[in-house]
């Protein structure tokens, strides 16, 4: 039977406390635990800083982090104060004796509870409120700086009259501080109020009063406070409605204000402003008259005028005054729009010039045939194609690789293609630590190819100018290892002990490397190699023998990212592209300064707007900030980024930009002048493309300054999908050195063209200067066209209908090959468009493609040949026309026709030496040379027909067929002669028949 006695029946077991041994170990286990995580959180801080330094911007952190600190400090506290206070007060201001009511008994408990804790849960509320706040502010350092160093636009707006800066730099900060006065004041409202009925200063259920005088006032005043800060909100509204986005049916997206917003909202928003202001002062006289009998009948007259007045007034004006006559109601506001928005996004000086566009060979075919050769410089090697057979020609070793979309520079005064061999770790055979971060870690060289050449006898590969491991050419002598690059994503551990494999020689022998630079942060420092260790979760770090003295951690290594780091307020390029500059290598990298408060311009996504069908393919091509949503960008910055070093400097390239200027005042040294600018480097500059397709865009409606044809959307246009895509992308614009109506001579361009809305047929053509050297640079020429002329789409429909392309591909098909369609350039000729488009062919086993063809299209004319030449020849191939001295390949190159006649041939030479004579004066600028050189071609053409003349009369073979050909069919001869099977030329055109073509 149990022990009735309450006593234990059994052994008693003492639980006493810990023994002191077991006490002092827990202990350390948490001491070590802090430490840890101090530790932790310190190494972040501690190699953010040493990066920093590294690459000298270390004024770049000690801003970005002071001001941090100083926002989140100064916001936490008035946050923590605000709640704090006004809890104190509510507490101070408590009733001596509460009601004896069954609420306040229950309250009892409650207030019993925590009165022991009353002093520790004030500081941990007001110490949670603060850092939440404090977080918050500190993420507003970028609105903060540009407020404190703001500078004029020089600028009014149309309706306030007010400097751009205004909306700019000055509003978005009031807009966050009267954000946070409205948190504070409503956290102070719920903590006070909360705290006046814990302790009976309110009653919900108790009989008598509901409130305490003391509980009154104090609520009331608190209420007064939010009713003041709403009155500001209606007062900065006014403001807002000139930066407002909305959802116009007319013109789809829409920025500042309308005519509703100018005749309904704007003197709504004032009269609240008033009514608020009167509420406010209602809810303040509660201190004296102790009753909310007022201040509940003013903020309730607040909510029906917001309700009547803000909302149903601005409904009524629209449906009854707007809608009946919309167009004429919002034409000056349009009218505003369109000025902001061309002015915003540096658009307001073109204007659309007309332009015949059709074209038509049977005008002087044979001038057009000459104008052909000098309108532009082809370029038939496309970069976004010929990656692979760089890759396959170039590549030498497997971890090394080239960017899947090639870049396009200049060099020698010719449109080349470039890119750099890069390390990429992931193509290693054998992966392992110390393969992956010591042993390769840097690429080798800079491969560069002709723009418009074949390398001969290739078969249709390009024609290197700088290749081999080492590479040797055209660029001389060059510092070729590339420690930082697109591929570079990867840490790597240099100049220590451990020594890099620099390159592996042909005959199997393998050079190493030891990096000489100062790049880099040292880690013979063991706390600097326990930082690293930690943030990089790597522990080998702290304790290999691979790291010693000299041993450098490299990392942040590509352009954008170490551009990105060093300016976190510029918006980064999607295209950064390689140049030998000064015996470097060194990643050009254009910049952008953005705003979201340009009043009355059109916003943009950039993500969305510098799409196409590169970007697309390529993620590595994608402007960073893609999500963000501006109404105003400047290319106000070109950095650079040297490939050894990793050194990046910062130069000014639009020193009007007053963000630009801002942003200087702010990081004092960090953007030099644009003096500086080495002129080597200078003459790779370019107009960066993600700049020219948010203009082309905005273009697309904005060419348009007429407010009511604006309206209308009578001539929108679209940017045309890539013709040469499967999917619906938008066509990429092309750099290309390109001679544009009016201009004497080529000029290295960045090319568009613009279809009419959901049609096809071409409706604009626009071209940039590119080229920084020029005195035109950014100049815009818009050639608007005239009539119905064949698009993009429609050209490449037309090419692929022909029956000489249907037979290639399916040839190229049965032999198991694909073919590929290079860039469909589109180039102004003699008031036409011709349109000329590589094609390539690549085996299924094959590693790369080679250009096979080239097709060309000209008005009504189209022709797809072996090469350029013959194309041209093709589609401007009339009676009377002659072919060009020195006939154009698809490589480019010129040679000089063969015949048997000793007196043609030495005619056709002096033409041939004329022809390059006067391509060399041109390329100098010599226009004397020039002339005289033309002149010189000119009388060796005659005098090459005359004697074809003659010669023809001596053959009855040859006599029935025009003189003009004689010369032509020299060549012709001579090319059997060589064993190449020609083409038989076109004896009549009006039968219509064509020879064979060459494989």
């Amino acid at each position: 039977m149990p022990d009735r006695g309450g006593g234990p029946t059994g052994p008693r077991i003492r639980v006493g406390r810990p023994s002191r041994r077991v006490r002092t170990l827990l202990m350390t286990l948490g001491v070590l635990a802090v430490l840890a995580m101090a530790f932790v959180m310190f190494s972040g801080f501690w190699t953010d800083w040493l990066w920093y330094r590294s690459v000298h911007y270390s004024s770049v952190f000690t801003t970005t982090l002071w001001t941090k600190i100083g926002l989140f400090f100064v916001f936490g506290l008035l946050m923590a104060a605000a709640v704090g206070v006004n809890i104190w007060l509510a507490h101070r201001l408590r009733p001596p004796l509460s009601a004896m009511s069954m609420e306040q008994q229950s309250l009892d408990r409650y207030r019993m509870g925590i009165a022991p804790y009353k002093k520790w849960l004030l500081i941990g509320v007001t110490a949670l409120v603060g850092l939440i706040a404090g977080a918050s502010a500190a993420g507003q350092w970028r609105t903060w700086l540009l407020w404190v160093n703001g500078v004029s636009f020089g600028q009014k707006d149309p309706q306030f009259h007010m400097d751009v800066s205004f909306f700019a730099f000055d509003l978005p900060w009031y807009r966050f501080l009267l954000g946070f006065g409205f948190a504070a004041t409503v956290l102070s409202l719920v903590a006070a109020a909360l705290t006046h009925y814990l302790y009976g200063g309110l009653r919900i259920t108790s009989p008598g009063a509901r409130a305490t005088a003391a509980a009154t006032g104090h609520l009331s005043v608190l209420l007064g406070v939010f009713v003041s800060l709403k009155a500001i909100a209606y007062w900065l509204d006014r403001y807002g409605l000139a930066v407002k986005s909305s959802d116009f049916k007319a013109t789809g997206n829409w920025t500042g204000l309308r005519y509703v917003d100018a005749n309904a909202y704007l003197p709504a928003k004032t009269i609240l402003f008033c009514i608020a202001v009167i509420c406010a002062i209602l809810f303040f006289a509660t201190l004296w008259r102790r009753t909310w009998q007022l201040p509940v009948i003013g903020f309730g007259l607040m909510v029906l005028s917001a309700i009547l007045i803000g909302g149903l007034y601005p409904a009524i004006v629209q449906k009854f005054q707007v809608q009946p006559n919309e167009q004429a109601k919002e034409a000056p506001y349009i009218e505003k729009n369109i000025e902001a928005t061309r002015d915003a996004y540096g658009i307001n000086g073109v204007k659309p010039e007309e332009y015949k566009g059709g074209g038509r060979v049977d005008e002087d075919p044979k001038k057009k045939r000459e104008n052909a050769d000098t309108a532009a410089n082809y370029r038939l090697n496309d970069p976004n194609i010929v990656s692979p057979t760089f890759q396959q020609l170039e590549q030498e070793r497997s971890y090394y690789q080239f960017p899947k979309t090639l870049d396009v520079d200049r060099y020698n005064g010719q449109d080349t293609i470039v890119g750099l061999r890069e390390i990429d770790v992931n193509k290693l055979d054998k992966r392992n630590w110390i393969n992956d971060h010591f042993a390769y870690t840097h690429g080798y060289g800079m491969v560069a190819a002709k723009g418009t050449e074949t390398k001969k006898g290739s078969k249709g590969a390009p024609a290197f100018t700088e290749s081999g491991l080492p590479t040797n050419g055209e660029l001389g002598e060059y510092e070729q290892r590339i420690y930082y690059g697109e591929k570079t994503s990867q840490y790597s551990i240099v100049g220590g002990p451990q020594k890099e494999l620099d390159y592996e020689e042909n005959g199997g022998g393998q050079k190493t490397y030891s990096y000489k630079g100062d790049s880099g942060v040292n880690l013979s420092n063991p706390i600097n190699r326990a930082a690293y260790a930690v943030s990089f979760g790597e522990p080998q770090i702290l304790y290999s023998g691979a790291i010693g003295d000299g041993s450098r951690i490299l990392y942040n290594r590509t352009p954008k990212e170490r551009v990105e780091a060093v300016a976190p307020w510029l918006t980064i390029d999607g295209d950064v592209y390689p140049t030998v500059v000064n015996g470097r290598i060194q990643w050009v990298v254009d910049a952008y300064t953005t705003s979201n408060g340009y009043p009355y311009a059109s916003r943009t996504t950039l993500g969305d707007t510098t799409a196409d069908s590169l970007s697309q393919a390529d993620s590595q091509r994608t402007v960073i900030a893609q999500q963000n949503q501006v109404n105003y960008i400047r290319n106000s910055v070109k950095a650079t980024v040297d490939a050894y070093t990793g050194d990046v400097k910062l130069y000014t390239w639009d020193d009007k930009d007053p963000v630009l200027k801002t942003w200087k005042k702010a990081f004092p040294g960090t953007v030099k002048d644009k003096s500086e600018i080495p002129p080597k480097l200078m003459d790779h500059l370019r107009y960066p493309q993600d700049m020219f397709k948010v203009q082309r865009e905005l273009l697309t409606k904005y060419h348009v300054t007429d407010p009511g044809q604006f309206y209308n959307a009578s001539d929108a246009w679209q940017v045309p999908n890539d013709p040469t895509k499967k999917d619906d992308s938008a066509v990429p614009p092309y750099y290309l050195s390109l001679k544009s109506p009016g201009q004497a001579q080529q000029q290295f361009s960045l090319t568009t063209t613009f279809t009419p809305s959901e049609r096809p047929n071409l409706r604009a053509f626009m071209t940039v200067d590119a080229d920084a050297r020029s005195k035109n640079y950014g100049k815009m020429q818009l050639l608007r066209v005239q009539g119905d002329v064949d698009g993009p789409e429609q050209v490449q429909n037309k090419m692929n209908s022909m029956t000489e392309v249907g037979n290639f591909v399916r040839d190229m098909k049965g032999a198991d090959s694909d073919v590929l369609y290079g860039n469909l350039l589109t180039v102004p000729l003699d008031d036409g468009f011709l349109y000329v488009e590589p094609v390539y062919v690549q085996g299924r086993k094959s590693a790369y493609p080679l250009l096979k063809k080239v097709a060309v299209s000209y008005g009504t004319e189209t022709a797809f040949a072996d090469t350029l030449g013959e194309g041209l020849n093709q589609v401007f191939s009339t009676e009377g026309a002659t072919k060009p001295p020195g006939d154009q390949d698809g490589d480019g190159t010129t040679k000089p026709p063969k015949s048997n006649d000793p007196t043609v041939q030495a005619a056709l030479d002096d033409a041939q030496k004329a022809f390059e004579d006067g391509e060399k004066a041109m390329k100098e600028g010599d226009w004397k040379k020039y002339g005289e050189a033309q002149d010189r071609l000119q009388e060796a053409l005659e005098r090459a027909e005359e004697a074809s003349s003659k010669a023809a009369e001596k053959s009855d073979k040859a006599a029935d067929k025009p003189a003009d050909k004689n010369a032509d069919n020299a060549a012709d001869k001579a090319a059997d002669k060589s064993g190449d099977k020609a083409a038989d030329k076109e004896a009549d055109k009006d039968a219509g028949q064509k020879g064979d073509q060459t494989g």
